[in-house]
């Protein structure tokens, strides 16, 4: 919902009913990932995809008659290549994903202007609905859930909490898919499935040396969700003017920023670590603090000569040996990349590769699902 967020509340704080379509669950190589959501105003105009094609027509057509019928009731539809009219829908790409379809007002959906401000400001927040069965009391309630708080109901006490717990799980490694309980919160039932969308903040990507290269990959770790910061010692090239597509740039001893950082809590398991500045003054330093933390990734730039170079120094201080094992150097995938831009897209490749425990192979020499789990985010 994150891509269509600003334009529903835009017809939501309008008074304007719009239809909901979110992609609830996906199997195999199903093209987008729980989450994703398309609206439709009532007047038929259709922002954000569910399935990049695929389904969009069928999709359209039930969210286009949720926004236009006040009577409109929810509806959990199946789209695979296993139904017979798998073709007539358009779904060929091999996946099979549920979405669920709702019609969205301020009287359905009273929280929404909260949790728009809540993912504005980057501050943690769950969204939770019950999308089946239909026949449970349950079905179309909605729950809004943060760290310390939550809203809404299910109507049982004992549902809720549960929920409330689990989803504040989800929520801390901002993670989205679905709850099974019974109807009373028991765990170890699936008569009810929630539907979970977590929205945290964004992972952060900290690139330490203010080098072209820094620059492209900036550009790139932007591109693909991370929350960009440029840090390096030297106030002449640490600038915003040539980091513009940066979310901030800093000015610091690379290894004191990172282990400042770190002690604030603003460095956690979903962050990746860049360093570019193939210096050993700033590199060995920043490694020794950087691989002692519980990062995504950790990965530094230079031949393989600095490489082996690096290593013999970093063994000198007391790192051990499967800390050491983590460092990915030289960083990147071999992509032959020569420029900054080929090199950002080879570092932001194996960062992917890395975050999914994916081999970075081509597809075409593998072989099973696409997609075999969702990512980490």
């Amino acid at each position: 919902m994150r891509e269509v967020l600003a334009d529903l509340l835009e017809q939501w704080a309008d008074g304007r009913p719009t239809g909901l379509a979110t992609v609830v669950e996906t199997w195999r190589s199903a093209p987008r990932p729980a989450g994703a959501a398309m609206l439709v105003t009532a007047s038929g105009e259709a922002l954000g995809s569910v399935s990049g094609g695929c389904v969009e027509g069928a999709v359209y057509d039930l969210a286009h008659a949720a926004a236009e019928d006040p009577a409109f009731t929810p509806v959990l539809e199946r789209y695979g290549v296993t139904d017979d009219d798998a073709l007539a829908v358009g779904l060929t790409c091999g996946g099979t994903l549920h979405v669920y379809v709702e019609r969205i007002t301020p009287a359905s959906f009273p929280d929404l202007a909260s949790v728009a401000e809540d993912v504005r400001e980057g501050r943690p927040v769950a969204v939770v609905t019950c999308v089946g069965p239909p026949t449970s009391d349950a079905f179309g309630r909605r729950m809004v859930v943060r760290p310390s708080t939550s809203s809404g109901s299910f109507g049982s006490a004992r549902l809720d909490a549960a929920a409330t717990d689990d989803v504040r799980g989800m929520l801390a490694s901002g993670t989205t898919g679905v709850l099974r309980y019974g109807e009373d919160g028991t765990r170890l039932a699936a008569e009810l499935t929630l539907a979970v969308q977590s929205y945290a903040p964004r992972p952060r990507m900290i690139v330490f040396g203010a080098v072209d290269f820094a620059a492209a990959l900036a550009t790139a770790g932007s591109f693909v969700g991370f929350r960009v910061t440029v840090c390096d010692a030297r106030p002449v090239f640490a600038t915003r003017r040539r980091f513009p597509s940066a979310d901030e740039v800093v000015t610091a001893w690379p290894h004191r920023y990172l282990a400042a950082e770190a002690a604030e809590g603003r460095v956690d398991d979903r962050t990746v670590l860049c360093v570019l500045t193939h210096d050993p003054k700033f590199d060995v330093p920043l490694l020794d603090v950087a691989l002692r933390l519980d990062v995504a990734y950790v990965g530094a730039m230079g031949s393989r000569r600095t490489h082996e170079d690096r290593l013999a120094r970093l063994r000198d201080t007391t790192l051990p040996a499967s800390a050491l094992a983590r460092l990915h150097s030289p960083i990147g995938l071999d992509l032959g990349a020569r420029t900054p831009e080929e090199t950002a897209i080879s570092i932001t490749a194996e960062i992917i590769a890395a975050r999914c425990a994916a081999s970075a192979a081509p597809l075409t020499r593998t072989t099973g699902p696409l997609h075999p789990g969702p990512a980490r985010r």
